[in-house]
């Protein structure tokens, strides 16, 4: 899965557009957490993600939707 599947994948699952590349990151680590994506495909999105912009939080409190 890439990113581009993973988007496609968030609006097929909650019937709206990502606001921004951090709402897809905590997507993929939902995915990854439900067993849905393997620790590969999560790694490798994650990177792919993080290069074009997105970033993990850095305090507890600022995870979306956990």
């Amino acid at each position: 899965m890439n990113a581009t599947e993973l988007k496609n994948k968030f609006i097929a699952t909650k019937n709206y557009e990502p606001t921004d590349l951090n709402e897809l990151l905590d997507f993929a680590r939902q995915l990854y957490l439900r067993g849905e994506i393997t620790i590969s495909q999560y790694r490798d999105i994650t990177r792919e993600l993080e290069l074009a912009g997105a970033y993990k939080p850095e305090q507890k409190n600022e995870y979306v939707g956990l």
